[in-house]
C-alpha cells in the first residue's frame, strides 16, 4: 500500500519536498533587504500551493499535513521580515513582572530602572520608533506574550518558539472550524487551504509571529457557534477575539440584519425576542471586552492606548492606496502632507460604508454575512493609511467562504511592499504600490461586476 501511495503521489511528494526546502531557505537564509530572492521564493511557493490545491487536488489530510510541516519548518527561525516580535517579548516579560505594558514605553521603563533579561537586545531589536511608543496590543494578546515569558523568559529564541507554537495551534483551529463551516454550507472543502496552505499566511503568521491568526481562530470559532444558534458563547468568543486584535469591532454592525431577518419581522412577538437577543449579543461582547481590559483600566491606560491607536491613522503611512492619491492631491493643493486631517476623515468614510452594508445590504444568511464582512474589511484597508502585509490575513480568511478570490491575489501581490526595506534604508516604490493595488482592485471589479461566474451562492 505504501509503495502504491508513493507511485501515485511521486510528483506531488517531490514538489512538497521542494516547498519545504524553500520555506527553510526563507526562514533561515533570507534577509528582508534581498527583495529579488524574497519575491522569487514567494512566487514559486504560491505556484506550488495552487498546484497542490487546484491541480493535484490532494485529499484533506495530505494538504493539512503539508501545511503543518511547512509551519514547523520555521520552528527555530528568528523572524526576518518584521521586528515586532521583540516588542511582544518585551511586553510579555514586563507583564510577568507585574508591570503594565500600557503605562511605560520601553525607553521610559529602562530610564526608570525596570530590568529584564536581554532588555537592551530587545529594545535595539524593536527599533527606536517602537520603543518610544506605548503598547497597543490588547490584553489577550498580552497574555500570549506573557506565556512566552513564563516558559522561556531568558531566551529570545525560546520565547519565539513558544509564540510560534501558539500561532500554529490557532491555525490548526482555523482549519478545523473552517472545514466544518464549508461542509455545513456545501462549499468545496479545499477552499480552507487557500488560507491554511497559503505561503503568505505561513510566512507572515507562523514565520514572523503576527497574531492575526489567533484573532481569526477565536472569531471563526465564534461564527461556528453563532451559526449553530449558540449566540451567547459566540458573543464571548468575539469579545476575546477583539481582545487579541481590535479589528473584529468593524464587523459588529453587520450582525444587525442577521439577528433581525424577514421571518422574525412577520411576528411582532418574535421580532421583540430578536431585538432582545441582538441587544444581549452586543452586551455580552461589550462585557467580555471590558472584563478583559478591566485589570489595566485607568485614566493613564485610556490616554496611552487611544493615543497609540491614533498614531496608525494620523502619523504612520505604509503601502496605502486611496490615501496615497489623497496625499498627492494634498501636496498639489496645500503643499504639505495632510495625513493629520485625512487620517481623521477616512475612518468616518469606513464607518459610513460599514453602516451602509449593515442597513442596506442583505446579511440575513451566514454566507451573506461573510460576504458583507469581506467587503467591509476590504474597504477599510483600501482607505487605510497603513497596510502591513499581514493585515490581509483577515480578508483572505473571509474569502474562503465566498466565491470572491481577489484576497488571494492580494495575499500574493502585497509581498511587493517589502521592496521598501532595502539595504539603504526605508524607501517605498510607489510604482510597485500602484501595481499591487491595480491588480487587486482590477481583479475585484472584474469578480464583482463583470464575471458571470461570481454570483454568490444561495443569495
Amino acid at each position: 500500500m505504501s509503495l502504491n501511495f508513493f507511485k501515485k503521489y511521486k510528483i506531488p511528494l517531490l514538489f512538497a519536498i521542494a516547498s519545504i526546502a524553500l520555506y527553510i531557505n526563507f526562514g533561515y537564509g533570507l534577509e528582508r533587504s534581498d527583495f529579488i530572492k524574497l519575491i522569487l521564493i514567494c512566487t514559486y511557493l504560491f505556484y506550488l500551493s495552487y498546484y497542490f490545491i487546484e491541480k493535484v487536488k490532494l485529499n484533506f489530510w495530505l494538504l493539512a499535513s503539508l501545511g503543518i510541516v511547512s509551519r514547523l519548518a520555521f520552528i527555530a527561525a528568528i523572524p526576518n521580515l518584521s521586528q515586532d516580535f521583540y516588542r511582544f517579548l518585551w511586553d510579555g516579560r514586563l507583564l510577568l513582572q507585574g508591570v503594565s505594558p500600557y503605562l511605560f514605553t520601553p525607553s521610559s521603563a529602562t530610564a526608570l530602572g525596570v530590568t529584564m533579561e536581554q532588555s537592551q537586545q530587545l529594545i535595539e531589536g524593536m527599533g527606536a520608533l517602537n520603543a518610544s511608543h506605548f503598547s497597543n496590543y490588547p490584553p489577550i494578546n498580552q497574555l500570549f506574550f506573557a506565556i512566552a515569558a513564563l516558559f522561556a523568559g531568558k531566551s529570545i529564541l525560546g520565547s519565539v518558539v513558544v509564540l510560534r507554537v501558539l500561532i500554529i495551534l490557532a491555525d490548526v483551529g482555523i482549519l478545523y472550524f473552517g472545514k466544518k463551516l464549508l461542509e455545513k454550507w456545501n462549499l468545496p472543502i479545499k477552499n480552507i487551504f487557500w488560507y491554511f496552505l497559503n505561503p503568505f499566511i505561513i510566512i507572515e503568521l507562523t514565520g514572523n509571529l503576527h497574531f492575526e491568526g489567533v484573532m481569526l481562530f477565536f472569531f471563526v470559532w465564534a461564527l461556528y457557534l453563532l451559526f449553530k444558534g449558540k449566540w451567547l458563547w459566540a458573543a464571548i468568543l468575539i469579545g476575546i477575539s477583539v481582545s487579541v486584535k481590535l479589528l473584529p469591532l468593524l464587523f459588529l454592525p453587520l450582525f444587525l440584519t442577521y439577528f433581525i431577518n424577514d421571518k422574525t419581522q412577520k411576528v411582532l412577538e418574535i421580532f421583540g425576542v430578536s431585538i432582545k437577543r441582538l441587544a444581549g449579543f452586543y452586551s455580552v461582547i461589550g462585557f467580555t471586552v471590558v472584563l478583559v481590559f478591566l485589570p489595566f483600566l485607568s485614566s493613564e491606560f485610556i490616554q496611552n492606548f487611544s493615543s497609540t491607536i491614533a498614531l496608525w491613522f494620523q502619523n504612520f503611512e505604509f503601502n496605502a492606496s486611496v490615501y496615497y492619491i489623497i496625499r498627492w492631491i494634498g501636496f498639489q493643493v496645500v503643499g504639505w502632507n495632510i495625513i493629520g486631517t485625512t487620517g481623521k476623515i477616512l475612518p468616518v468614510f469606513v464607518l459610513l460604508f460599514v453602516l451602509a452594508i449593515a442597513f442596506f445590504r442583505k446579511n440575513k444568511t451566514p454566507q451573506e454575512l461573510m460576504i458583507g464582512m469581506l467587503f467591509a474589511v476590504s474597504i477599510y484597508f483600501l482607505l487605510s493609511t497603513t497596510v502591513h502585509p499581514w493585515y490581509i490575513a483577515t480578508p483572505l480568511f473571509l474569502s474562503v467562504f465566498t466565491k470572491y478570490k481577489f484576497p488571494i491575489v492580494w495575499s500574493f501581490v502585497v509581498m511587493l511592499s517589502y521592496y521598501a526595506y532595502g539595504k539603504d534604508g526605508f524607501d517605498e516604490n510607489l510604482w510597485l504600490v500602484t501595481l499591487e493595488y491595480a491588480g487587486v482592485i482590477g481583479f475585484a471589479v472584474w469578480e464583482i461586476f463583470l464575471s458571470p461566474k461570481q454570483k454568490p451562492v444561495s443569495f
